[in-house]
Formats: C-alpha cells, sequence, structure tokens
C-alpha cells in the first residue's frame, strides 16, 4: 500500500526546519517572496527590517509589511511555532485530530485550538476549491450528522446535513481526487450551481437515478444517469470506490469528533478531502499547506463562527 507505508514529516525533520520562531519566520518569508523583499505598495526591493514590530520597512515609501499580514495568520498573538506545529499534527493524521486533543498537544486553549483547527480548514477549502474535477466522476447524494437511532434514515432525513459527493476516477478506474460539498438540498438549480464551479466542461459523470443530477449537462458536462436502488448489486459494484471513501469519513468524523456543528460541516468536509487529494505526498504536505495559508486573506473570529457558505 503505497499510501499506508510511504514515509511522511517525522518529528525530528520537522523541528529540524521549525523548531524555532526564528525558523519559522524564515521559512515563511522564503515562501511569500522567493526572490527578496518586495515592496506591494511602490516595487522597491530596498527595505530594513523592525525588529520590536516585526515588520519589514521599505526604505522609499516606508510602508511596513509583516510576513503574516493579510494572511490567515494575520493578528494572531500565539507564536508561529505553535501554528506550525497545529499544521503538522493535523496534515500528518490519517483521520484528522480533534481540537481537544490539539489544544493538549500544543499546550494552548481548547478555543484557541478549535481557532486554529478552523482556519487551517478554511484554507484547505478555499484551496481545493480552485482545483474543479474532469474526466471521469462518479457523483451522488451524501448526508452527514443527526441522529445515530430511530427516525428516517438517508434522503429527507431530519437533522442532517446534504451534500454533494464526487470522486475523480484514473483510466484504471481508481479514485484519485474527491470533493464533498454541502449542499442546500438536492434541486436541479443547486446541482447546476454547484457543477459550474466544481466540474471542468466536458467531463463524464456517472450518478445514480436522483432527478437532480440531470442539472449537470447545464454545466456543459456529461450526465450518465444509473437508476439503481442503493441496495442493489449494480449500485454497491458502480459506485464502489465512491461508496468506500464517504464510508471513510463518516468514521472518520463519529471516532474523532463523534459530532459536528452543522454550519461547520464544510470545513470538516474539505480537511478529509483535502488529506486525501495529496496522500501520495504526505511528507510534502506541511510546506504546501504553509504555502496556501499565505494565500488565504484573514479570517477573523467574527466571520469564522458564521455560517460557512455551501459551495
Amino acid at each position: 500500500n503505497k499510501v499506508q507505508f510511504q514515509k511522511g514529516l517525522s518529528v525530528g525533520a520537522f523541528l529540524s526546519m521549525y523548531g524555532t520562531e526564528k525558523q519559522c519566520y524564515e521559512a515563511l518569508f522564503r515562501i511569500r517572496w522567493p526572490e527578496g523583499y518586495i515592496c506591494p505598495e511602490c516595487g522597491h526591493r530596498g527595505y530594513c527590517y523592525i525588529e520590536k514590530r516585526k515588520v519589514y520597512q521599505c526604505n522609499q515609501c516606508h510602508t511596513q509589511r509583516s510576513v503574516i499580514s493579510n494572511t490567515i495568520f494575520a493578528s494572531t498573538k500565539l507564536p508561529l511555532t505553535i501554528w506550525f506545529l497545529a499544521i503538522f499534527f493535523i496534515t500528518q493524521s490519517k483521520d484528522g485530530i480533534s481540537s481537544l486533543k490539539l489544544a493538549r498537544l500544543l499546550g494552548i486553549s481548547a478555543n484557541a485550538a478549535l481557532r486554529i483547527k478552523h482556519k487551517l480548514q478554511q484554507t484547505m477549502k478555499e484551496r481545493d476549491d480552485l482545483l474543479p474535477l474532469g474526466g471521469l466522476i462518479l457523483i451522488d447524494d451524501a448526508y452527514c450528522g443527526g441522529k445515530k437511532h430511530g427516525g428516517k434514515r438517508g434522503r429527507g432525513a431530519s437533522g442532517k446535513t446534504p451534500f454533494v459527493a464526487a470522486i475523480q476516477l484514473s483510466k484504471e478506474k481508481h479514485p484519485m481526487f474527491i470533493k464533498f460539498n454541502k449542499v442546500s438540498g438536492f434541486t436541479k438549480t443547486e446541482i447546476a450551481a454547484w457543477a459550474s464551479k466544481h466540474i471542468l466542461p466536458k467531463s463524464y459523470t456517472v450518478s445514480d437515478g436522483l432527478n437532480c443530477f440531470t442539472a449537470i449537462e447545464d454545466a456543459k458536462s456529461y450526465n450518465l444517469s444509473i437508476a439503481a436502488n442503493k441496495n442493489t448489486d449494480l449500485y454497491r459494484k458502480i459506485f464502489k470506490w465512491l461508496n468506500t471513501v464517504m464510508g471513510n469519513v463518516k468514521t472518520a468524523i463519529r471516532g474523532v469528533y463523534h459530532a459536528i456543528s452543522d454550519r461547520h460541516v464544510p470545513r470538516y468536509l474539505a480537511e478529509y478531502c483535502y488529506r486525501f487529494n495529496r496522500r501520495f505526498k504526505l511528507a510534502d504536505m506541511v510546506a504546501s499547506l504553509l504555502k496556501y495559508c499565505l494565500k488565504t486573506p484573514p479570517m477573523p473570529y467574527r466571520l469564522l463562527k458564521m455560517a460557512e457558505v455551501r459551495w
């Protein structure tokens, strides 16, 4: 198993690269300004570093910029070493890590750990939202949350969060990339809008008989509808990989988090998808997420606690 037995990033290797605050700042500087500091206002390269405020000041226009300004790290009161360790624990764990466990490992409050986790999840979501699926895609309706016992299951179940589950297959019919996106419901209007953002034109999608998925054709893609009940052998054969991945993510959410708020479901789904889509690059995941953190705009707490967008 290439995924299970690949070499990840060891604790020792991580600490040798990002073990001190200085190393963390230098790493972010190299990522943000790979050719050296360039003033965002005038383009001048000359600068001085103000140690007390940790900002770079342009020698020409005197504009000041921090290496974390206008990024997901902006205005943080925590050391960067804490952020980097959080990135390490989140990316190197197969099924994720709860904010309570993260708080214990980092030695910070549960609220601080939760904010870090949600901000990193938002970074993952915004990055993967830029990468639509293409080629051969299996697609299905799915639900997250709700009561474990009693009541209706599946479609129309109360208290459950609906989301679209899609998986891109290789020519050998092996899973490549996945997308799990929350939707308001399974209507043609909602699915057409989702597909126009997350499915490349001229892709081939295979769905079950749910009528709303015919709207994928409005996004200039082709859809083959398989009218098969989910309890039949035909359905299980066609949607084997999609069912396997959906089962894994639901098991991970129940096992690690037990329960999550409906408004934060998109972020938790995005975190799982982000790791899955980079499962063959485990050792590189810390460095790549750092790069995306610098490209993600700030998210203050008032926005963080608001209901998440669907897709």
